[in-house]
């Protein structure tokens, strides 16, 4: 079995430490707090079917339910992506925490966070998930953790406030109920998705709503229950499909189609490519006609689409026309350039559209942790503003510094 470092070891307790110090090299450890509840949670314990070399793996995921269809449902998050997002959370001794979102072992280090004088709550919409995570918390020795089976859409009222609300599966919106479970001085920490793209958002209560205070690239699988998203997706030709969760974008699949079939027009930013998780984000949130466009590896070994469609690309979008970003190498602009591929009738001004936006970025936002997100809940205003993203329970607006 093979440690971290390369070595062989069988020893979970070495396995363990070798996964915080490598978890404080790269910056996702940066408190005592947080380091002492990984060094003390036995990991492997909440993934019995998983060998010690995975569940001790900073990045690697442990599946624990499959759907019928052979999607995983559920699982074991990354040790990374846990221990980024419980600093975000800035736990301390004697708080009341719920997770939305159980596992098992999320909950002990939540557990280990508020000490003695805490309570921790986790809950879930399956029973499987439940049944399971209260077995490896008893078997671990984290009794103290309460665990309830119900829709977290709805949160746990038996327990609020609550100083902190954690939730570890994709969230499309944020319902009233995890704003009004908060504490005043409450922080809610969120796997926030727009168009599908997610990032994990630490959200503090202001007198308008939520303001965020960090945020982060992020993956888990999506919500269920009354919080799944809604989305749409289509095919446009085996091997290429273009999503969106946004009910304003216009997806016509077919004159899409049409319009990949057309010579692409290339058009070259001037700007440095960059930062790539911060531009997409950037550029999901302010083309005026986004969906998100995926390509599989045939269709990109056959030239049709770009390699940046590989694991999803930002795409501005029209009734006929579709554009999407590329790079290339240029070392006049530090190493890469960005550049935009358009294709069919309104390819000129999709183009222009977007590589106006791409010089943007690169000269006014070209750093990391700029956007500051706001949800504001309630009725959407009239007319909604051109940032806001429209959800069912509020907006999400975001500002660049």
């Amino acid at each position: 079995m093979t440690a971290i470092d390369g070595s062989t070891v069988r020893n979970p307790d070495v396995l363990r430490e070798d996964m915080v110090r490598a978890l404080r090299d790269q910056g996702a450890i940066t408190s005592e707090p947080v380091a002492a509840a990984f060094a003390a949670v036995p990991r492997h314990r909440f993934a019995p079917e998983a060998p010690l070399s995975i569940a001790y793996d900073l990045h690697s995921t442990v599946p624990v339910k499959k759907d019928k269809h052979g999607l995983v449902i559920s699982v074991m998050s990354a040790a990374h992506l846990q221990a980024v997002m419980l600093e975000q959370a800035g736990i301390e001794p004697g708080m009341t925490v719920l997770e939305i979102g159980s596992g098992g072992v999320n909950a002990a280090y939540l557990q280990e966070l508020v000490g003695p004088g805490g309570q921790v709550t986790t809950v879930d919409i399956d029973r499987d998930i439940i049944d399971r995570a209260r077995m490896c918390l008893d078997e671990a020795g984290y009794t103290q953790v309460k665990t309830v089976v119900a829709d977290g859409e709805s949160g746990v009222p038996d327990g609020a406030p609550y100083d902190r609300v954690i939730v570890t599966a994709a969230a499309w919106d944020i319902p009233p109920s995890w704003i009004s479970g908060l504490a005043e001085k409450g922080r809610l920490v969120v796997p926030l998705t727009v168009c599908g793209t997610t990032r994990s958002i630490a959200f503090d209560r202001d007198e308008d709503g939520l303001i965020s205070r960090s945020y982060g690239l992020a993956h888990f699988v999506p919500m269920q229950g009354d919080g799944a998203a809604e989305e749409r997706k289509v095919m446009l030709r085996d091997g290429v499909v273009v999503r969106t969760d946004d009910g304003r974008v216009s997806l016509n699949a077919r004159a899409l189609d049409r319009a990949l079939g057309t010579p692409q027009l290339v058009r070259w930013s001037g700007a440095a490519y960059d930062l790539p998780d911060e531009l997409d984000l950037y550029l999901t949130l302010n083309l005026s006609s986004v969906a998100r466009l995926h390509a599989d590896k045939e269709v990109i070994e056959r030239g049709l689409v770009e390699a940046s469609a590989r694991l999803g690309v930002p795409a501005l979008v029209s009734e006929d026309s579709i554009a999407y970003r590329t790079r290339r190498a240029n070392e006049e602009t530090g190493g890469y350039e960005s550049g935009v591929i358009a294709h069919g009738p309104q390819a000129e001004a999709l183009a222009d559209e977007y590589s106006n936006l791409l010089r943007r970025w690169a000269h006014d936002h070209r750093r990391r942790g700029v956007a500051t997100f706001r949800y504001l809940p309630g009725p959407a205003p009239s007319p909604l503003p051109q940032d806001a993203v429209l959800r069912r329970h509020g907006i999400i607006t975001a500002t660049w510094r």
